[in-house]
């Protein structure tokens, strides 16, 4: 009888963990579904952000600015920023460990090429790590289930300006990119400098300036003729010349900061929107 009355307890406790997961389930989906409209939603913006400094890096010609230093040997200061992304709490399957995986290649990288590193740790899973490997961290950020763009502007505004006094040589985000609900990658991204934007300007202004000596040659009839419409239907991009107002040098004074915000922001909703796949 004792037996039978055990397994009828095992039964019992086997059923109501079972409506316990069921539960925990329905509830990490919820948050994944409100999780990915915020993801998704915000990445054209963040995309078109990008595109507009690109045109405006064009139109300026040669881009000079301080978010996009990058050090030499005069004022090297082999110092680096890297924040990582992980979770408040566990059963998110690897999610924190690929992320500290990730994060543990790039610093033994950059130790091994003489850096310092100002560690900036989101989440009570990667403090605990970092606490237990006795590794410094500068600063430690509370990790919410919908970050808030105030709370990472901020960030982001720390960011830019130890980047801009020197203090640092680059500014490097670990997190888990979600490309899709079945594909998620743990990564480290350069936030600082900016990359690529000068090497962009300087080949969409070849782009313009052969416009212009197609437009000084009347080749810009063939718009009229009909032939911008046949290159569209054969699916060959046409460039489009803008003028902007106030100046373009102007605008990227205000939209290079944004470009950073942004893109720091969208590593916060992917790295939350990946946490909860993973459970």
């Amino acid at each position: 009888m004792a037996k039978a009355r055990a397994i009828v307890k095992r039964r019992k406790a086997v059923r109501n963990i079972k409506k316990i997961t069921k539960t925990m389930q329905m509830i990490a989906t919820a948050k994944f579904q409100k999780s990915l409209k915020r993801a998704v939603g915000t990445k054209p913006y963040t995309m078109k952000v990008r595109e507009l400094v690109r045109e405006l890096a064009a139109s300026v010609g040669n881009v000079e600015h301080p978010l996009l230093r990058r050090p030499g040997n005069d004022d090297r200061t082999n110092r680096i920023a890297l924040l990582v992304i992980t979770s408040n709490r566990g059963l998110a399957g690897a999610y924190n460990g690929s992320v500290l995986r990730a994060t543990n290649v790039f610093i033994r990288a950059q130790e091994a090429a003489g850096k310092s590193i100002d560690l900036y740790v989101a989440g009570k899973k990667g403090i605990s790590y970092f606490n237990f490997q006795k590794r410094s961290i500068l600063q430690k950020i509370e990790a919410q289930d919908a970050p808030k763009f105030a709370d990472v502007e901020r960030l982001a505004d720390e960011f830019i300006r130890r980047f801009t006094s020197a203090e640092v040589d680059s500014v490097h985000v670990a997190y888990m990119n979600f490309i899709s609900t079945g594909v998620q990658k743990a990564e480290v991204m350069t936030l600082l400098p900016l990359a690529g934007v000068a090497e962009i300007a300087e080949h969409l202004g070849k782009q313009l300036a052969e416009k212009e000596s197609q437009a000084a040659a009347g080749a810009m009839d063939a718009r009229r003729s009909g032939a911008d419409q046949i290159a569209e239907s054969m699916g060959l991009h046409v460039e489009v010349t803008y003028d902007f107002m106030p100046g373009a040098r102007e605008l990227l004074d205000e939209l290079l900061p944004l470009t950073v915000k942004t893109a720091l922001f969208q590593t916060f909703l992917d790295a939350t929107t990946s946490e909860h796949v993973a459970r």
